[in-house]
């Protein structure tokens, strides 16, 4: 028998990095549409850092901007999957998972709600609403 050492809790929220910017999901969606996308990239780039610095895991920013130009619906999944994540670490229930990315599915609607699910779940957590 091998023993095994139990496995690390994750740091208190209040070890994390620093909380991301609270964001207006509508704000996000207009001006992504306004841009043709370009605000868009900035704000997937922006989010993964956000991210990166707080739980110090998932694939930050650069990575994630690249995989946003280069085959953005790999984002679609991959970003609500590791805000998911920021939850589940901190024992909370997950608000949004990499299924999360089906809702890009339904052309203009589907980006909508999966914005909203998104930035919500980011605003709740950086408004300090769940110990994330």
């Amino acid at each position: 028998m091998t023993d095994t050492p139990p496995p690390v809790p994750p740091p208190p929220a209040a070890a994390r990095g620093p909380r991301g910017k609270v964001r207006n999901p509508a704000a996000v969606i207009i001006f992504s549409i306004i841009t043709v996308g370009i605000y868009y990239l900035y704000w997937t780039y922006q989010v993964y850092r956000e991210l990166k610095e707080h739980t110090g895991e998932g694939i930050g920013p650069v990575i994630g901007l690249v995989i946003g130009i280069v085959i953005n619906p790999v984002n679609w999944f991959v970003l609500p999957s590791e805000i998911g994540n920021m939850y589940a670490h901190a024992g909370q229930p997950k608000p949004v998972s990499g299924a999360t990315g089906f809702w890009h599915l339904i052309p203009l609607i589907g980006f909508i709600i999966w914005t909203v699910k998104v930035q919500g779940a980011l605003n709740r957590a950086w408004e300090g609403q769940v110990a994330v």
